[in-house]
């Protein structure tokens, strides 16, 4: 057994902290909104028993790592920029990404522009969606009274008041209304147009198995010093990922995937997210498996630390094996 190694490195012209564990072949881990390296905690030490070097950041506007004033500087190029650098740095020559909610479209697309350096790529909650025809926010969900949270979330102040009032109230909220644990796990997705984002939260009336009273010190620690902005500034960049990813219009993932989804996890929840789901080896051809796992919610590995983590330590067993098994 190893110990969690905390660490700075420069990539990308930003500092990023790392939380490292192990030795061996390199994973790298890229966490979702509104989290941190700590939400895969129990895939750290899993990982790196099997023999793996497990590395996960806080992603740029996160936590300890840089957080760029200007939103034009949480681009998908910029975020897997950061990715790419962090490789460099930690010396390897490729490596298998991992990702859930936000980090899942991170490391389809590390996967996408850098099959050179990614052999392998495995999501959680959010599978890879081809570029459409039209900028992404245009065709989201709205009427006269409720709009998509991802609309919502586009005025720089607006979601950062609202989440930042109380923030462990927020977080709690957030992590038991996402979670399987929830009665109506779709309902927080849509955000009414004279309330905000936490007004159709699910009233938490004890904290699941998975979350502990400590888990939400941390979270509530780091996002108390740091508020909501950098995550937030990742939404924001939703119609300029679309324009600025142009070229790779119709691209396939060439290589080697693992999708891990939960059948109660509202972003997951429509028809057309499943209708995705089914169809995701047209995009992806190497696509080894797609899991859904039985009352689970968005928050994937933290719900389910030991499915996610078989489902993770077999595929990396095909696609990226250490040195001795």
């Amino acid at each position: 057994m190893t110990t969690i190694e905390h660490r700075f490195v420069q990539t990308n012209g930003i500092r990023m902290h790392v939380a490292q564990q192990g030795s061996g072949p390199l994973v790298v881990l890229c966490h979702g909104f509104p989290e941190s390296w700590y939400s895969w905690r129990h895939q750290l030490q899993a990982l790196a028993d099997a023999g793996y070097r497990v590395v996960a950041p806080d992603m740029r506007g996160y936590g300890q790592t840089d957080a760029p004033a200007e939103i034009a500087e949480y681009s998908m190029l910029h975020l897997v920029g950061d990715i790419v650098g962090l490789v460099a740095e930690l010396g390897a020559s490729h490596a298998v990404v991992v990702g859930h909610d936000w980090g899942a479209p991170v490391a389809w697309h590390c996967a996408l522009l850098r099959p050179d350096l990614f052999r392998g790529v495995a999501a959680l909650s959010v599978p890879y969606r081809a570029r459409g025809p039209v900028p992404p926010t245009s065709v989201m969900p709205r009427d006269e009274r409720m709009v998509f949270y991802q609309l919502y979330f586009q005025q720089p102040g607006v979601a950062e008041a609202e989440l930042s009032a109380d923030v462990r109230f927020t977080m709690r909220a957030l992590l038991y209304s996402g979670s399987g644990d929830a009665p109506h796990p779709a309902d927080i997705m849509m955000v009414p147009r004279d309330g905000g984002f936490l007004t159709r939260a699910a009233t938490v009336t004890r904290l699941p198995d998975w979350l502990r009273d400590e888990d939400l010190d941390v979270y509530a620690a780091e996002f108390e010093r740091t508020g909501f902005r950098g995550g937030l500034n990742w939404y924001r960049n939703i119609d300029r990922n679309w324009a600025l990813l142009a070229a790779f219009s119709g691209a396939k993932i060439t290589v080697p995937a693992l999708f891990i989804g939960g059948d109660r996890d509202p972003v997951l929840a429509s028809p057309a997210a499943r209708h995705v789901v089914a169809h995701l080896a047209d995009a992806v051809p190497q696509l080894r498996r797609a899991v859904m796992l039985e009352g689970c919610g968005h928050w994937t590995q933290q719900e389910r630390a030991q499915q996610v983590n078989a489902e993770l330590l077999e595929f990396l067993a095909a696609v990226h094996p250490t040195a001795v098994r």
